[in-house]
């Protein structure tokens, strides 16, 4: 989730405007961005940090210790520093603690690397002196939901009076879940289409490849990814795969028209989240909000109104694919690698549609339902869904070939694709190689995964 405060005033006059400002996402550029969330857990009894503990051994140290040594700006909520941002990156909290960073709009995979391996050492840096860690998984394999702690920011507050009134496991979501996301461009509106339908069909794909929760407060929970099972009761208005996406017509303006009916949270002004949960943006439009009346919606409040929308993949002014969980430093680069493949390729891209055109929209949602317990072995057409992967993975090595970016040993982004390609082949995903462990050389003791996959 994201920090804070789009500043564009600029007034909204009905949808073309909205519609207006996802088009100028438009461009020529292929950028890449990736964003990845971390548990934090002390490192004497793996117990979840909260923010400002007496022993101050908390996140809110972690994040000010980060902005004096790399002189990053902090995000303020009510004096508490929420979040950072610089060197064209931010860090962000998600509601328990866990740890987020967006990262910047890159050309390549390398940097992508680099990235993201500059983030773990800055945490590896500070965090043990302050004795903590982080393990990037999609669900909390030991805490009970109790456990964990609320981070101090506003709009946290109104979600969490808000999700229980409209799924039994929102709360699980904000506090228990980790996840890796990928932000792609697009070029035009046909384009986005293209990929947001190839997108959204490969979800399930993605949710199978990168599993990696299948802990529920310390015992196997009968899943792969409890993660992805918890959508699937968080918030059905706004989370999911809308039927919109593979309809005719379909664009900017059809989406714009489905967040349109995405119940809000809240508004943000002066510094402070105003609670309208429930609430239509619609109406906030017309300037018909019983909490601010007469006061109409801006482009920067349709901005935030966006970031409460989580369906499997969203659109802003850019593409996010948001299937995965959280995984170990090599599979967020396969994700990475694994969309810019699929994406950034005219001829790879091409294929990807052909691959998965004539997957019926029910079938996806029954691909959906499936996965979080059966990840690769889902039933897919004749076979399962690690038939699915093959092609999938192949076609996105082409594509990293195609666009031939080499690091400095002369090596294509094709690298980082590695861990899909034995997955694909048969090798255990994350989840089943934990549970391996766990049945193994863990003896049932859960707690040996903070050690393993930790940084």
């Amino acid at each position: 989730m994201s920090n804070p405060g789009d500043a564009d005033a600029t007034s909204i006059r009905d949808v073309r405007d909205l519609a207006a400002h996802l088009a100028s996402g438009c461009k020529a550029d292929q950028t890449i961005g990736t964003e990845h969330e971390a548990f934090g857990f002390r490192l004497d009894d793996f117990a979840p940090p909260p923010y400002a503990p007496a022993d101050g051994r908390g996140i809110g140290a972690l994040l000010n210790g980060i902005a004096a040594a790399e002189n990053m700006a902090p995000i303020l909520d009510h004096g508490n520093t929420i979040g950072l941002k610089g060197n064209g990156e931010s860090i962000s909290l998600e509601p328990g603690g866990q740890f987020e960073l967006s990262g910047g709009p890159l050309t390549d995979l390398h940097q992508t690397k680099a990235e993201l391996d500059a983030h773990i050492a800055r945490v590896q840096k500070i965090a043990p002196g302050l004795g903590l860690g982080f393990a990037p998984l999609g669900f909390h394999p030991q805490a009970r939901r109790s456990d964990m702690p609320f981070m101090p920011k506003g709009r946290y507050k109104i979600m969490r009076e808000y999700m229980p009134k409209v799924g039994t496991l929102g709360l699980d979501m904000m506090l228990r879940t980790c996840t890796v996301q990928v932000n792609l461009d697009f070029s035009s509106e046909a384009d986005m289409v293209t990929k947001m339908r190839v997108a959204y069909a490969l979800q399930p794909l993605a949710t199978a490849l990168f599993a990696n929760s299948p802990f529920y407060e310390g015992k196997p929970n009968g899943l792969l990814s409890n993660r992805a099972q918890v959508w699937t009761d968080t918030d059905n208005a706004r989370s999911g795969i809308p039927k919109m996406i593979f309809e005719d017509g379909f664009g900017f303006a059809a989406y714009a028209d489905w967040l349109l009916k995405v119940p809000m949270y809240f508004v943000y002004r002066d510094g402070e989240f105003i609670d309208v949960s429930g609430a239509s943006f619609r109406d906030f439009m017309e300037g018909k909000l019983t909490a601010l009346p007469g006061v109409r919606a801006t482009l920067g409040d349709f901005a935030d109104h966006s970031t409460t929308a989580f369906p499997d993949v969203r659109l802003k002014r850019w593409i996010e694919t948001r299937g995965a969980d959280a995984g170990s430093a090599p599979m967020m680069l396969a994700q990475s690698a694994f969309w810019t493949g699929i994406f950034y390729d005219k001829a790879a891209l091409a294929a990807a549609w052909a691959l998965v055109k004539d997957i019926p929209y029910d079938t996806l949602l029954t691909l959906r339902a499936i996965v979080p317990r059966a990840g690769l072995a889902t039933p897919y057409r004749a076979g399962t869904l690690r038939d699915l992967a093959r092609d999938a993975v192949i076609i996105a090595d082409q594509g990293l070939r195609a666009r031939s970016k080499q690091n400095a040993e002369g090596l294509d982004e094709r690298l980082y694709l590695s861990p899909l390609h034995h997955i694909a082949a048969g090798a255990p995903t994350q989840a089943e190689h934990w549970l391996s462990r766990y049945n193994g050389e863990w003896r049932g003791d859960v707690s040996r995964i903070w050690g393993e996959a930790g940084f």
